[in-house]
């Protein structure tokens, strides 16, 4: 999962080396939390008009958990 992250987020920022992502643990509730981490220049390409590309990026990538069985949670920072 955290190369699908990799890969959506790279593909839509320039300076591709600040792509960093965390993971932690699994909760109490079971659920996977995902830090990416940015260049302060590429947020607003990573975000979207309106929040429109982060929902997209949650999206896919909640999908992407379900197959797996896993819940997950992307927090864009």
């Amino acid at each position: 999962m955290e190369e699908l992250l990799k890969v959506i987020v790279s593909e839509l920022v320039q300076d591709k080396d600040s792509v960093q992502i965390t993971v932690d643990e699994p909760n109490e509730e079971g659920v996977v939390v995902y830090h990416l981490h940015v260049a302060a220049e590429d947020m607003g390409r990573v975000i979207g008009k309106q929040g429109r590309i982060a929902k997209a990026i949650r999206t896919v990538m909640r999908a992407g958990a379900a197959r797996i069985n896993q819940k997950i949670m992307v927090e864009i920072e």
